[in-house]
């Protein structure tokens, strides 16, 4: 499968050691079996790849590449990066970086930072607000390009910090699933890469030497709830490696019966047999 003649100008230059072809071999797999489990593809659609300059984005839109060049992915790709108007966001990187690996892509200017920054106090995190009007703008551009699906390089990492998130501070057992139709009911949102471990990713983009831009320019990150969740889920890793994926794989695996949730399963209904 691995045969690295004729590569896309994305995967050109790629360690020939035997680590990283583990480590590229081991990301296909994974994303393979994401779009396969969670039936993420329909042959002959379009779809928006959404390209935030980060180690994970970029992971993820190599490997839908490489899978598409393979033949393993026959849908159409369109990358796209919004940008949002950070202070200190180097506009030009990614242009100019999908233009020289020659990637169909769409560049978006939108300023939401000033509207996040008019209407959160100071010292409170932007985090949400910037992802709803992110999000609407990702939408109108999908639709705008005739795109049936909106591409999210969230990995597993992300989505195992997202139940904890919501475990601790939602009451309610819920993450980010792998696929998901928007309110509107006209768009997939998918997350290939949900099988993914984000040491992986970090690994990968920075073997390509791909241009990563650092996710903290607007100053919002220090303190979230996330980054405790994360230090959190470390530490256990830390403790007893391979616990992360323990763990996903229990998301995976949920018995109704033996939660608590009378909405989810008929307790009332529970009936012991008699006579016996």
């Amino acid at each position: 499968m691995f045969d690295d003649t004729d590569l896309p100008p994305l995967l050109e230059g790629a360690p020939a050691t035997t680590g990283f072809r583990k480590l590229r071999k081991r990301i296909i797999r994974e994303v393979r079996s994401a779009l396969e489990a969670y039936g993420m593809v329909e042959p002959g659609a379009r779809w928006l790849v959404c390209l935030s300059g980060g180690k994970d984005s970029y992971t993820l839109l190599a490997a839908l590449i490489e899978l598409q060049w393979r033949g393993l992915l026959p849908v159409e790709l369109l990358a796209c990066n919004l940008d949002q108007g950070q202070p200190g966001f180097p506009a030009t990187v990614l242009p100019e970086f999908l233009t020289r690996v020659r990637i169909p892509h769409r560049i978006e200017y939108r300023d939401t930072y000033s509207i996040v920054t008019d209407r959160i106090p100071q010292g409170r995190t932007y985090c949400a607000l910037c992802s709803r009007l992110r999000r609407g703008h990702l939408y109108r551009i999908a639709r705008e390009e005739g795109c049936s699906a909106v591409v999210l390089g969230h990995h597993r990492d992300d989505i195992l910090e997202t139940f904890f998130m919501n475990l601790f501070h939602g009451g309610r057992l819920a993450t980010m699933p792998p696929k998901l139709i928007n309110e509107e009911g006209d768009l997939f949102v998918l997350r290939p890469l949900a099988f993914v471990a984000e040491a992986d990713c970090a690994a990968f983009a920075r073997a390509m030497g791909y241009p990563v831009i650092p996710c903290d320019l607007c100053g919002s990150q220090d303190g979230l709830q996330r980054m405790q969740v994360k230090a959190m889920l470390d530490e256990w890793e830390r403790c007893s490696p391979g616990r992360r994926q323990v763990m996903f794989r229990a998301l995976m695996n949920v018995r109704p019966g033996h939660l608590a949730d009378p909405q989810l399963f008929d307790f009332a209904g529970l009936a012991r047999r008699r006579g016996r």
